[in-house]
């Protein structure tokens, strides 16, 4: 499976439900008929959101941990909390459960960043000052130390 490519602009309406633009559905294709899975974010106060496909990998990889050592089984239990699974609605929106929408201290404007293994559904205003608390000279370095080594066929 593959998420869709792109930064989304979106909005929150009063219920907590989340207009899923038209070009992220279709490029999500058949899996919007499918459920998601919503987390915390582990890096801040966002929502981590994986199509069921994507979250059964990486459920499969988590069932490799030995939950007999104490502190593996804590820390799964704390990266677990406050997993929901979720579904769109016939009119392309996500509900955003009420504690997890608390937690990720959402408003109305909300942006989703598609990650490579998964997407993350954001605050606008935390968002930009995020991304904008990077600098350009910092993102190339950052390139450069994330991607040497690496072979991408070209």
């Amino acid at each position: 499976m593959s998420n869709p490519t792109g930064t989304f602009n979106c909005k929150l309406d009063a219920k907590g439900r989340l207009m899923l633009p038209a070009d992220f559905r279709e490029q999500l294709g058949g899996q919007t008929e499918e459920d998601f899975i919503l987390r915390p974010g582990l890096h801040g106060t966002y929502l981590e959101l994986y199509t069921i496909g994507d979250w059964n990998r990486r459920r499969e990889v988590l069932m490799q941990v030995n939950t007999f050592d104490r502190r593996k089984l804590d820390i799964m239990r704390k990266y677990l909390d406050g997993v929901k699974r979720v579904k769109l609605d016939a009119n392309g929106r996500l509900q955003i459960p009420k504690e997890l929408l608390e937690r990720s201290g959402m408003s109305k404007e909300v942006v989703i960043d598609s990650m490579f293994t998964n997407m993350e559904i954001w605050d606008k205003a935390k968002y930009d000052e995020r991304v904008s608390a990077i600098t350009t000279e910092e993102l190339a370095t950052g390139v450069e130390e994330l991607f040497s080594g690496l072979q991408f066929g070209i």
